[in-house]
């Protein structure tokens, strides 16, 4: 995994505006010129508005927004298939947006992978032959290309249906033939946009848990674009929301739950189930000085439910947090679990 694992990616003051001579228009909008105005007056479309986002390496970012947004369109840039109006794309210190068309094709061939809605699968090649499409296209040996084929086909969980065609497989199973297309290239970075937002429901969860046990191992970084908060409380490390082109607020899913920015996103996370989100230790104050540790212990990735479970089993009136070493960092009770679950009143008013 010479070059898998994960690189950072930094967005910086990010414009991207539709239609002619749009590089003009990138101060008006600067100095306030709306969306709906830039339409009217001058036949433009603002697509991204000051995108400035910083990606660390091997983390999931999520990018979660509505239809029209702008989360296709960002994610596009991070391979410049869109060019920008304005901005920067640096991708492990190198600017992608500085980058010849040889540059560029190389980057695309080795430092990313993509994971389409569509599945996006070549109809005349089997399962093998669509895994290994990206490396023949590097030039890979066949002996290689087969060997990280087969691994990868085994890894998403469809060995054995190496000879099989897209038609003759479920669409859970063609996602999977993506994911291990993509997981082939063993690029550091993976852009997956809206990649299980056409599979069932209960197909689309057992396809985030493979992700996510999948990323314990591969550690790549992963941009995810989505506009299910569910999906995106699950999978992202950090999550960015978009508004018409614009972020309007970034942070953890605990962030964002617990704190909305503004009205807009407060409507968002109005129906989140709380307890099965937030986590314990994102209520939790500090031990303390000089006090035992008192209750049930639970782990900081305890969900607000788990510890009230753990609470009651125990008879007790408060839980302690303990870090992945097992050392109490922290303590929680039943009235702060409980306020946590409850959105605030107010928070409905968007």
């Amino acid at each position: 995994m010479a070059d898998g694992t994960g690189a950072s990616i930094d967005i910086k003051g990010l414009y991207k505006i539709f239609g002619p001579d749009a590089a003009a228009y990138v101060e008006r909008v600067r100095q306030g010129m709306s969306k709906a105005e830039l339409n009217e007056k001058h036949g433009l479309v603002l697509g991204l508005k000051d995108i400035n986002i910083h990606m660390p390496p091997g983390g999931i970012q999520v990018i979660m927004g509505l239809s029209g947004s702008g989360k296709s369109t960002l994610i596009r840039h991070i391979n410049r298939l869109i060019d920008p109006t304005a901005g920067e794309v640096v991708v492990g210190g190198a600017d992608v947006v500085k980058m010849s068309p040889r540059e560029l094709r190389e980057f695309r061939r080795h430092k990313t992978g993509m994971v389409f809605q569509k599945f996006a699968l070549l109809p005349h090649r089997n399962v093998l032959e669509n895994v290994v499409y990206g490396l023949e296209i590097r030039g890979t040996p066949r002996a290689k290309q087969l060997e990280a084929a087969m691994r990868w086909i085994e890894r998403v969980g469809l060995k054995g249906f190496e000879s099989k065609y897209p038609n003759q497989l479920s669409g859970g199973m063609q996602q999977r033939v993506g994911l291990a297309r993509a997981l082939a290239n063993d690029a550091p970075i993976l852009l997956m946009d809206e990649a299980f937002s056409a599979l069932d429901p209960l197909i689309r969860m057992d396809m985030q848990t493979v992700l996510l046990d999948l990323q314990k191992e591969v550690k790549k970084t992963i941009v995810f674009i989505t506009h299910d908060l569910d999906e995106a409380l699950r999978l992202g490390d950090q999550i960015a929301i978009l508004r018409d082109g614009e972020v309007v607020q970034q942070g953890t899913g605990q962030d964002i739950v617990l704190r909305p920015a503004t009205d807009y996103v407060a409507r968002f996370v109005r129906e989140v189930n709380r307890g099965r989100v937030v986590k314990a230790a994102a209520v939790m104050t500090a031990l303390r000085p000089g006090a035992a540790p008192s209750g049930p212990a639970v782990t900081e990735d305890a969900t607000l439910e788990d510890a009230v479970r753990a609470i009651r089993a125990s008879g007790s009136e408060t839980a302690y947090i303990v870090n992945a070493s097992g050392a109490p960092v922290g303590e929680v009770g039943l009235a702060a679990l409980a306020d946590a679950m409850v959105v605030p009143a107010g928070s409905e008013a968007a």
